[in-house]
């Protein structure tokens, strides 16, 4: 593996990613703030949000992979395979967008806002064109534009932050939107979303690099069951928060919604450094597909997302009587997912590295599979729990579901594409990570244990970790 090179373009996407997510949650204690928990007004922004993720796998149907595999594969001409399915995944998402407008009272009323049929009309527009972008992102990454693809991202991300600021801070004091700025949040994102498409202007001339009908339907055979491993696999991620208003009906699941929506944005920093690194890592391993020392590539990356994630897990809860103001006060009753939401942003990324078994082989229905048990076990234990704990319900289930697939796609694999993780260095790791955690939380209880003080103790075990990190990639390389 060209370390360099992953190191390089995951700082670059990182940026954009990482960095540029990091700024978009910086709307969270805005949001948070201004929109009390009480009035349950986070809750229908999580609600939808969840439903757009959903519907955003769908019209994508696992066509962003399916582009880096066919672009790769000898005798296909990258141009025509663009071409193709820019066309393809287009055609989707206009009709989506159209068919969702044309129907849009008795869908709204389905949903339950019938009150507000425009927040779900916004949300039917944003994700036609998240689709169709999609593909555009991807294209930049398959070509290497990683300066260009990060320039993109902050094309949306700068002036949603602006227009956001804009509505919550400055235009309270001449106008009081009925519903908290609810509506605002989902007419800056529709804005700012349509704005991007003036960075696509070169990549949209892929409209014009043809359509193969007989390249269409290899690619649709193929990307299939990726659809179905996507849909399950984003339903690991939003189930919880779509279901939730049915299993906690009324006012009240709105407000706790809100609060689990919240707090679990603090987790989210698993899920940036899982995005960074897969747009830096897929290109890598789909390119180096042919290469004999291809396994070996998949158990060093494997080796550093587990190194580094657990990492930032260390740095959240650290932190975490700091970073608890990320959100409003009156939130804070929901922080103790935190820990659990991570765990299971861990073992989605271990997943994800694990997934390439059957991504090269071309068994991707094994991923279909594999995340489809997942999401029934999530779906099916937040049935069982949310009535009983509420919202630590969700938290648990997502751990479930994921730990479920990952050790399954684990045991699978190593039958089908053996590859010689480092399992033992893997699991060195994590108990390392369990005594410092258990270290932080004895001190935590202890009578000296003010806020200066316990801070600097987990800087302490967090310098610890750190210099275990670079003696044991240090010795790796020699």
């Amino acid at each position: 593996m060209n370390l360099k090179s992953l190191a390089k373009d995951t700082a670059v996407y990182g940026l954009s990613s990482i960095v540029g997510r990091f700024l978009n949650y910086l709307l969270v204690p805005l949001y948070t703030t201004m929109i009390p928990a009480s009035c349950g007004g986070y809750g229908t922004v999580t609600n939808l949000y969840a439903y757009t993720a959903l519907l955003l796998a769908l019209l994508t149907f696992g066509m962003e992979t399916t582009l880096f595999r066919f672009s790769s594969k000898e005798g296909e001409d990258p141009r025509l395979v663009y071409g193709t399915t820019l066309k393809m995944v287009g055609g989707v998402a206009l009709f989506f967008a159209a068919a969702t407008l044309a129907l849009l009272s008795p869908i709204s009323s389905a949903l339950g806002y019938a009150d507000h049929p425009a927040y779900v009309g916004c949300m039917a527009l944003i994700v036609a064109m998240d689709a169709f972008q999609a593909i555009m992102f991807s294209r930049l990454r398959q070509t290497g534009k990683a300066v260009k693809f990060m320039l993109c991202k902050f094309a949306f991300i700068i002036p949603n932050i602006l227009l956001n600021l804009f509505v919550f801070l400055v235009l309270p004091r001449y106008y009081q939107a009925p519903d908290g700025g609810v509506g605002f949040i989902f007419a800056v994102n529709l804005f700012c979303t349509a704005s991007v498409f003036l960075c696509f202007i070169p990549e949209l001339k892929g409209l014009g690099y043809g359509f193969d009908k007989a390249l269409a339907g290899r690619m649709l055979r193929y990307t299939w069951p990726l659809l179905l491993l996507s849909l399950v696999g984003i339903l690991n991620q939003v189930a919880d928060k779509i279901l939730y208003p049915w299993l906690v009906p009324g006012p009240e699941g709105k407000v706790q919604l809100g609060i689990y929506g919240a707090c679990a944005k603090i987790a989210m920093i698993l899920a940036l450094l899982t995005q960074a690194f897969r747009y830096a890592y897929e290109p890598i391993v789909f390119g180096s597909s042919k290469d004999k020392n291809s396994p070996q590539t998949l158990a060093d990356g494997m080796k550093y997302f587990i190194i580094f994630s657990l990492l930032a897990y260390l740095a959240v809860m650290f932190y975490l009587p700091v970073l608890k103001y990320f959100v409003g006060s009156s939130y804070w009753e929901g922080l103790k997912v935190v820990p659990v939401v991570m765990a299971a942003e861990i073992c989605m990324g271990v997943y994800f590295n694990l997934s390439f078994w059957y991504k090269l082989s071309d068994r991707t229905i094994w991923g279909a599979a594999l995340s489809g048990i997942g999401a029934s076990v999530m779906i099916g234990l937040n049935v069982l729990l949310v009535p009983r704990i509420g919202y630590m319900g969700c938290a648990w289930a997502g751990l479930a579901g994921y730990g479920t697939a990952m050790v399954l796609s684990f045991i699978i694999g190593a039958k089908k594409y053996p590859v010689a993780y480092d399992l033992r260095s893997a699991l060195l790791f994590v108990l390392l990570t369990a005594a410092l955690l258990g270290a932080s939380m004895l001190f935590a209880r202890s009578r000296m244990a003010t806020i200066p003080l316990q801070l600097s103790f987990n800087t302490l075990l967090l310098l610890v970790y750190s210099v275990f990190v670079y003696f044991s990639v240090k010795n790796t390389r020699k």
